[in-house]
């Protein structure tokens, strides 16, 4: 559909998250540098002391405050077993599609991104939105399934600046690679298994590093698309470093 009001209106709404429970829901009321959208409540919920803290800070702030059954609560939070009557849309306006890095944006050979292929940990996930954030890169591609969802976990292990942090979603991960790839973006996967450094890899393009789950590394489809795998030297015997880690030297690379 190419309406503009339509096409705004989704924009808006991609960029919303749901966070549920109670307590996070409260930190995240506490917290003024927060944009909150709206908050949901069962209509079950006891007007307890929690309860009673989120929906009187809700108001002292003008949140829009929503009352569901607890079927359709749980079709908000898509965690009805732990939501405990408890959800609110969080605004991330640095949350936007991958496509916005554009052609253009890739062929003036000066961005650079790092993507995240399945990681899975949502501490690791917090600190490398942090290291990102703090660094200046240009920004984080992230793919809808398969990682970590950004949750309040998330939000805590990257101490708030989930909502400073520029990111980019995509559906799939190895088709939005190969489009950038097409548009000029080197993709440079990390390997410890690589035969060249991270610091002797001549920047000639724009550059997407590709970060690999905790486990397994680079899946094989991403690899594949890689014109280049790199590594970061060890020494003294240590085989590797943690993921964030690995992200927090990429992100200030070169700056």
């Amino acid at each position: 559909m190419s309406n503009p009001e339509y096409q705004q209106r989704k924009a808006f709404f991609d960029q919303l998250l749901t966070i549920y429970g109670r307590k996070p829901v409260l930190e995240a009321l506490q917290d003024s540098a927060m944009q909150i959208y709206k908050l949901h409540l069962a209509d079950s919920n006891k007007e307890d002391g929690i309860i009673r803290d989120i929906k009187k800070i809700a108001q002292q702030r003008n949140i829009d405050i929503e009352f569901h059954d607890r079927k359709a609560l749980s079709r908000i939070s898509k965690n009805g077993k732990q939501d405990q009557g408890v959800a609110a849309d969080l605004q991330l306006s640095g949350y936007q599609p991958s496509t916005v890095i554009s052609k253009d944006i890739l062929s003036s050979g000066k961005q650079r991104y790092i993507a995240l292929d399945r990681i899975t940990n949502p501490q690791n996930m917090g600190m490398i939105i942090r290291s990102v954030a703090a660094s200046g890169i240009d920004g984080i591609i992230l793919p809808r399934r398969g990682g970590a969802p950004l949750t309040a976990l998330v939000i805590k292990a990257s101490a708030g600046t989930l909502f400073r942090a520029p990111l980019f979603y995509c559906e799939d991960l190895a088709k939005e690679l190969a489009r950038m790839q097409a548009d000029g973006a080197q993709i440079c996967g990390l390997s410890s298994h690589a035969k060249h450094s991270v610091f002797e890899n001549p920047v000639r393009t724009s550059q997407i590093y590709i970060l690999g789950n905790e486990t397994d590394g680079v899946s094989k489809d991403i690899e594949r698309l890689c014109d280049t795998m790199l590594k970061i030297p060890m020494h003294n015997g240590v085989e590797s470093l943690n993921v964030a880690v690995t992200a927090a030297l990429i992100a200030f690379l070169g700056r």
